[in-house]
């Protein structure tokens, strides 16, 4: 049987991992320095803590359940504790593509990340359908990456991301950059970015006059169509000449020139995944 040890396993990511691990192939030594995090282990899936050096001592597998800034100050810690052929698993591509991993040729670096449910789906159950982080009741899809290790543990790791991230439909094989570019590029500096900016034009016609709840309503029904149009999930659907007119007009308006080159510079995702890891130096 494989052993994990699920550091960080009290916080809010790793009760989540910590539940999903429950009743697996695995054997899981769950590990949380806080009392607060013990706590709500304990009484959230009823399972008791181990220390950090006897959880690693037996372990095949190392998820490091912790925040980004923290995983490669963490892995210097411990990385001397851990035995050849352990395989470390990271749940975000910025401290291992900012380099803050430690140097050990003999062990396994591996990274993935969950898409979070779709935004089209055929969700039924109301449960899964509030389940918009995942990893509950809401299939979804993820990334993975082997950064270094042998070929065999890309399968091992992968099996574990399904596991900790179910119910998974899609697993796409990746590298670290690549996830960086998703994580925090497109996701977050785009992503994030424009949907506060939605709602903050949300906010401005309701300033205007226009009953919230239909400029809610509004603005979230086109944006199903809109994106479903954008994204071909809708092939017979087409903007209208007046939608395309007011596109043209808006872009120049709203985005300068040459925006995608900036974000997605490779200097650039490097920059924020840096300051990601590093905030004080942001």
């Amino acid at each position: 049987m494989t052993r994990i040890a699920l550091l960080g396993a009290g916080g809010k990511m790793g009760v989540r991992l910590a539940r999903n691990l429950q009743n697996s192939p695995y054997e899981v030594a769950h590990v949380e320095v806080s009392d607060e995090g013990r706590e709500r282990l304990k009484a959230g899936i009823g399972v008791d803590c181990v220390e950090r050096d006897v959880a690693l001592a037996d372990a095949d597998v190392v998820i490091m359940a912790v925040p980004d800034r923290l995983i490669g100050k963490i892995a210097h810690t411990f990385i001397d504790r851990v035995k050849p052929g352990t395989a470390i698993i990271m749940l975000d591509a910025a401290a291992p593509h900012a380099g803050e991993l430690p140097e050990r040729k003999d062990i396994t670096y591996f990274v993935t990340h969950p898409c979070h449910p779709p935004i089209f789906n055929d969700e039924t159950d109301p449960e899964a359908r509030k389940d918009f982080f995942g990893g509950v009741k809401a299939k979804q899809h993820i990334v993975c990456a082997l950064m270094q290790g042998p070929e065999e543990h890309y399968a091992l790791c992968e099996a574990i991301a399904r596991t900790i991230y179910k119910p998974v439909m899609r697993s796409h094989r990746c590298t670290v950059e690549h996830i960086a570019i998703m994580e925090p590029a497109l996701s977050e500096t785009i992503g994030a970015t424009l949907c506060l900016a939605l709602r903050e034009a949300t906010d401005e016609a309701v300033r205007r006059g226009v009953p919230r709840q239909a400029a809610v309503d509004f603005m979230l029904g086109h944006l199903n169509i809109e994106l479903a149009i954008a994204f071909e999930q809708f092939p017979e659907g087409r903007f209208s000449d007046g939608a395309l007119y007011a596109i043209a007009q808006a872009r120049p308006q709203i985005f300068r020139e040459g925006w995608l080159e900036r974000i997605f510079d490779p200097a650039a995702v490097k920059q924020s995944v840096d300051e990601i890891c590093n905030p004080k130096a942001a």
